[in-house]
């Protein structure tokens, strides 16, 4: 089991950025694939990006490519999300979360942080 810590979330204006950190409690962290997701109010959990093991590749929800990257280093249990030109519509409670390597692709992801609030102003 691996336990999962969001940070650095915060408000930011529109056009701004933000990086999101997600560290593990355990070493093997590097065994996991890893996914971020995010929850605006009133809506459902929705996929933003995830990255292999190894962090050799990365897929990304339509509504964030271009402006979200992804990644791992896998040194310090430590990914994360640079979010770019942010707008209002990404405001939400942004989740990290693992998955075991042969489930890299799917929705099945057992470990889940707490989750850190993202707001963007107008």
């Amino acid at each position: 089991q691996v336990q999962l810590v969001e940070s650095g979330g915060g408000l930011v204006q529109a056009g701004g950025s933000l990086r999101l950190s997600c560290a593990a409690s355990r070493r093997s962290f590097i065994t996991y694939a890893m996914g971020w997701f995010r929850q605006a109010p009133g809506k459902e959990r929705e996929f933003v990006g995830a990255t292999t093991w190894n962090g050799g590749r990365q897929n990304y929800a339509d509504s964030v490519k271009g402006r979200f990257t992804i990644a791992r280093d896998n040194t310090k249990n430590t990914m994360y999300l640079q979010m770019n030109s942010l707008k209002p519509e990404d405001t939400a409670v942004y989740y990290c979360a693992a998955q075991f390597p042969s489930a890299y692709g799917t929705n099945d992801f057992p470990y889940w942080g707490q989750g850190t609030q993202v707001t963007v102003s107008s």
